[in-house]
């Protein structure tokens, strides 16, 4: 675990998680999709993957309409918009029920779940996101689990009017620079985490109190909260 530029000094009350790259590893699975459903531009192909991949924590349908907006210049009707989330959700929710847990995940959850309140932010759309996590049998963990179209700082500010918590008392996990925005709108702590080989995308932006490789590396940044004084679980 890399320390970041920021030391934690607060008790942690709020453990928030990303999704897609933070518990689960379907990065790859999503840019295949992506790859895929915009083949039909393969001159354009190598930017809006790259977009994609800078933008992880956009929702599917904000990505839709920059891409057409800014790469293809071209008008994005609502018909259009509709075939190509269809066309994405096709291609990945399946895949989604099985696609492996980034390591330490499962131990993590199950443990810190019982000793402090867990919310799930993600940009995948609300009612996607809750069905893949009962199909995967984790909405037990969670107190919560939000999704789009409510932006990712939206869905911050309300945990933290529901819990009371300070926003130095909770603590966001994200994948992607959009992950920490939200984080840095909303005065929440940030720890990124960054799967072996990926670039850093996180440099020079302040409150990044730490970067992770997986989530047993998280339970060791949250060395001093009760839910990481259990057992190590592989």
């Amino acid at each position: 675990m890399k320390t970041g530029n920021t030391t934690p000094t607060h008790s942690l009350a709020t453990l928030i998680l990303d999704f897609d790259g933070v518990v689960v590893e379907s990065l790859p699975l999503k840019t295949a999709a992506f790859r895929q459903i915009f083949s039909f531009v393969p001159e354009h192909l190598d930017e809006i993957i790259e977009f994609h991949l800078e933008n992880g924590g956009m929702s599917r349908y904000d990505k839709f309409r920059h891409i057409y907006a800014n790469i293809l210049n071209e008008p994005l009707t609502p018909e259009e918009e509709e075939r190509l989330a269809s066309e994405y959700a096709g291609l990945i929710f399946d895949a989604m029920l099985t696609v492996p847990y980034v390591r330490g995940a499962e131990g993590l959850l199950r443990d810190c779940s019982e000793v402090l309140p867990l919310y799930i932010v993600s940009a995948t759309p609300e009612g996607e996101m809750h069905e893949i996590a009962r199909r995967r049998d984790l909405a037990k963990y969670f107190v919560r689990i939000y999704g789009s179209p409510k932006t990712k700082a939206e869905c911050i500010r309300e945990i933290l009017d529901e819990t009371g918590a300070t926003p130095k008392e909770a603590l966001f996990v994200g994948d992607a620079p959009n992950d920490w925005q939200a984080a840095y709108e909303t005065g929440v702590r940030f720890v990124a985490r960054i799967p072996p080989g990926d670039p850093n995308r996180f440099a020079g932006r302040p409150g990044v109190e730490g970067i992770v490789e997986n989530l047993h590396e998280l339970r060791e940044h949250l060395r001093e909260s009760v839910c990481s004084s259990r057992s190590h679980t592989p």
